[in-house]
């Protein structure tokens, strides 16, 4: 079935529409921090967009709803064009400082080392796309230089892109719970409902996302961290996204009280919307009831004590508490896809952590948290789909034909039919997941100086289409075009967990009739 064209571009008109109501909220920051020099900047920006997504809504306004194939396409051309759009205010600010063509009033501030990098085009791009996604990875070599417009414009689109742009624009613009909302929701990864009405179910994931935020803000701030430095980390720590205003993020303040209070906003970040729901509804078992809830608190225990162990023993910190902090941090932020650092995991080609410390964070990566949160990764219950599935798949060969089997995953049942579906599905993702991650890697070990360890392009790799921003010391401004428009792609595939990239693939080969 071909997908339906005027669909996908009615559909991704309204998605851009949302979106370039983000930068008039952003114009607003601009002013009261009294960067009058950046309002041009945000407000042709948000002209373009507007303008693109209106005019794509009107051309296609009477278009049929979306069937699935078509929702997956819009999901994956929405993720690509916002990735791309975003990075205009990165590039036109960066225009603004380097021409500064208007009064001292403006306070047009001096060119610096950071804000340079994105007058080229693909930095501007490769930060917007790190933060719509969730990622986190950064080009800006230190974070302070940056005007505070663009520190409040990387951690709003890292806000908005925690709980999704389809998201958004069902929030803002859709009207009433049909179907074509329902199918454009799923297509986000999305599966899960709170209510009936799939507007009011998201809806309520943000309120659930707003509170839990404003929450952030003041444990931050009893904690001891700055006023405009908590409400970036808030917002960029609960949904798991990881940019920071400092180059040495959360390790710049040197406060260990800090640290541990960054690490339950990274889990409250990992942990279902649906569950958020009940758990402040009072209905506190599922915390130990529901299935990913549970093994998200099990698999960061495991994780972060095996890392502490590693790190001391490799005798890497100088106390046991030290290296128990640094652990449950790292691993948290790896597999909680936030990619906040409290260390240095490795300077590029000089190695800081060894193999074994690496390796196992990049597995932290690899399984993410509960699926209907902010992470990315595999997801908890992809990985145990595929760890029980496959025990499952073991065990049918010792039982007769005619036995009537079923598989349990926390609560449900499944029959042999639908646990057959759940496990290819997860097995087909897997696949995928690793054959990206795989051209990645041969990629930046094509364009990287050989000095680089192969752990270190592997964890860089990882960290980018898991979309954490954890870094080994090669991402950054030097790093070659190649290279980061290989992480880009990462970025997009890792944050649409794949099957939508290749739906869109496969629509653009039919199209081209290279089908046989």
């Amino acid at each position: 079935m071909r997908v339906k064209t005027r669909t996908v571009g009615r559909d991704l008109g309204r998605i851009v529409q949302a979106v370039s109501l983000m930068l008039i909220v952003s114009i607003v920051v601009a002013v009261v921090n009294g960067e009058f020099y950046a309002v041009p900047a945000f407000l042709v920006s948000a002209i373009v967009m507007a303008g693109l997504g209106t005019g794509l809504f009107r051309r296609y306004h009477d278009a049929e709803p979306p069937e699935k194939q078509d929702a997956m396409v819009t999901a994956a051309t929405a993720w690509a064009v916002i990735g791309v759009l975003g990075g205009l205010p990165f590039l036109l600010i960066a225009w603004t400082i380097q021409i500064d063509p208007f009064p001292v009033w403006m306070n047009t501030p001096p060119m610096d080392d950071t804000t340079v990098i994105f007058l080229h085009p693909l930095d501007a791009v490769f930060e917007s796309m790190s933060g719509f996604t969730g990622t986190g990875l950064t080009v800006a070599a230190v974070e302070e230089k940056l005007p505070r417009s663009l520190h409040w414009w990387r951690s709003f689109i890292e806000w908005i892109g925690g709980v999704g742009v389809i998201v958004l624009t069902v929030a803002i613009l859709r009207r009433g719970g049909g179907g074509g909302s329902y199918t454009l929701y799923e297509s986000e990864a999305r599966s899960e409902r709170i209510h009936p009405s799939i507007v009011t179910t998201v809806r309520e994931i943000w309120k659930i996302f707003v509170g839990l935020t404003l929450g952030s803000i003041v444990l931050f701030l009893l904690a001891g961290m700055p006023l405009w430095d908590a409400v970036n980390h808030a917002m960029t720590g609960i949904a798991t996204g990881g940019f920071s205003v400092h180059a040495a993020s959360i390790g710049h303040y040197g406060s260990p009280l800090i640290e541990y209070a960054v690490v339950p906003v990274m889990v409250a970040g990992s942990i279902a919307f649906p569950i958020h729901y009940l758990i402040f509804k009072g209905e506190l078992h599922n915390f130990y009831s529901d299935l990913q809830t549970r093994w998200v608190f099990i698999w960061f225990t495991i994780g972060s004590l095996a890392l502490t162990v590693i790190l001391a023993v490799n005798g890497q910190y100088g106390s046991l508490e030290e290296s128990f902090r640094i652990g449950l941090f790292q691993f948290v932020s790896a597999t909680s896809n936030t990619g906040f650092g409290t260390t240095t995991i490795g300077g590029g080609t000089e190695q800081v952590w060894g193999a074994g410390a690496t390796l196992l964070t990049c597995v932290g990566m690899l399984t993410g948290a509960a699926a209907g949160s902010t992470v990315s990764g595999l997801k908890l219950i992809r990985v145990i789909t595929l760890v029980k599935g496959t025990v499952w798949q073991i065990q049918n060969v010792l039982v007769p034909e005619t036995a009537v089997r079923y598989l349990q995953l926390g609560d449900r049942r499944l029959s042999e039919q639908q646990a057959q579906r759940e496990y290819t599905e997860a097995t087909v993702v897997f696949a995928l997941w690793l054959s990206f991650l795989a051209l990645g890697v041969a990629v930046l070990l094509s364009v990287l100086p050989s000095a680089y360890p192969l752990e270190y392009v592997i964890f860089d790799v990882m960290s980018a289409q898991s979309n954490v921003g954890l870094d080994s010391g090669i991402t950054g401004p030097a790093m070659p075009d190649t290279a980061k428009g290989m992480l880009i792609l990462n970025m997009w595939v890792g944050r649409l967990e794949i099957i939508p990239v290749a739906v869109l693939l496969g629509s653009v080969l039919q199209r081209l009739n290279l089908y046989k």
